[in-house]
């Protein structure tokens, strides 16, 4: 990985200074941070043969680094590097890991480092983070988690403007009850694997992957509609 290196979460690329993240209601935040770090730390334990299971999978699969970096924004947009299992689609070991989810494994360490959460907004690029506007800035003031609503009940290929829309419900109405939820919808979800064919557009400024293209002011883009929350 490159040598990038963050200028603050207070600063855009630019240098100019940049206003703090608005915070987002969430009274169990204490409550939430000690279930993170304690199912974390278990899962983590459980599944540590599972880890050095597909890290000698990848390594055997094809040639290249087992775990992949890629900086993204944490909370109060603090940059991080983000660990994944390397997943070629090229191979069988990289399809598999896709379809079931376990390259997303090796993030149980930025649970347990308190970088992440188990369940909250996926991380997304600097670049993305700093050029969030209004309530899409309340993103930022939560912990990036491992899964989330949209993750679950095949809400995976929806456009980046309702899959902001659905994380800002979870952060305006969440407690612990709905963490346990969403966990136990993911693990039957990654048991049960995606579809071959599903595709997942990435956020604004992921490299290889849909960008929602502009749209007029004072019009939706035909075909647009706000979720089902």
């Amino acid at each position: 990985m490159s040598d990038e290196r963050a200028t603050g979460p207070d600063r855009r690329a630019g240098g100019a200074a940049r206003s703090r993240p608005p915070r987002a209601r969430c009274a169990s935040a204490p409550a939430k941070r000690l279930v993170d770090l304690a199912i974390g730390a278990l899962l983590l334990l459980a599944l540590s043969p599972v880890l050095l299971t597909v890290a000698a999978a990848v390594a055997a699969a094809s040639r290249g680094p087992v775990l992949v970096p890629r900086v993204r924004a944490g909370l109060a947009e603090r940059p991080f590097a983000l660990l994944t299992f390397r997943a070629d689609p090229a191979t069988r070991t990289g399809r598999l890991l896709r379809r079931h989810f376990l390259d997303h494994l090796p993030e149980l360490l930025h649970v347990v480092r308190g970088e992440m959460s188990l369940v909250g907004p996926r991380p997304v690029p600097l670049e993305t983070a700093w050029s969030a506007r209004g309530p899409e800035r309340a993103r930022s003031s939560v912990r990036p988690g491992m899964t989330g609503p949209w993750q679950i009940g095949g809400r995976s290929g929806l456009p980046w403007e309702e899959r902001a829309v659905l994380d800002l419900h979870y952060l305006e109405e969440h407690w612990l009850g709905m963490d346990l939820s969403i966990l136990a919808r993911t693990a039957l979800r990654a048991i049960r694997g995606r579809s071959p064919a599903a595709r997942t557009p990435g956020a604004p400024g992921t490299p290889g992957r849909h960008t929602p293209g502009p749209r007029t002011p004072g019009r939706r883009t035909p075909g647009w509609r706000r979720p089902a929350l």
